[in-house]
């Protein structure tokens, strides 16, 4: 099993930058692909960003292609999204997800393990 919990979310102005965090245990998660999803108000959740166990692989959403970048650091069990250029479009809950091998997918019902989510509001 992998607990995933979710940090960085806050209120930014568009233009800003946030990273978010995202903490796993139960067990490692060097083995596991992760990735970043988001739900925003009336609107199904969707693909943001995923990333391969070694961070070799990635793979982004066209809306946040050159803007968001992720990233992992295995030794600490923990994936990040650093966001920059933000937009008032990007407001939503992000989600963390982990699968247990290395497979990079975009649909979420390949991804094992969730977390709680963090809210991310970008005000104009």
């Amino acid at each position: 099993q992998v607990q995933l919990v979710e940090s960085g979310g806050t209120v930014v102005h568009a233009g800003g930058s946030l990273r978010l965090s995202c903490a796993a245990s139960g067990r490692t998660v060097s083995r596991c692909a992760m990735a970043w999803f988001r739900q925003a108000p009336g609107k199904e959740r969707e693909f943001v960003a995923a990333i391969s166990c070694s961070g070799g692989n990635t793979n982004y959403a066209d809306s946040v292609k050159g803007r968001f970048t992720i990233s992992r650091d295995n030794a600490k069990n923990t994936g990040y999204l650093q966001m920059n250029s933000l937009k008032p479009e990007d407001t939503a809950v992000y989600y963390c997800a982990a699968r247990s091998d290395g497979v990079v997918y975009t649909l979420s019902h390949y991804y094992n393990y969730w977390g709680q989510g963090t809210q991310v509001t970008v005000s104009s």
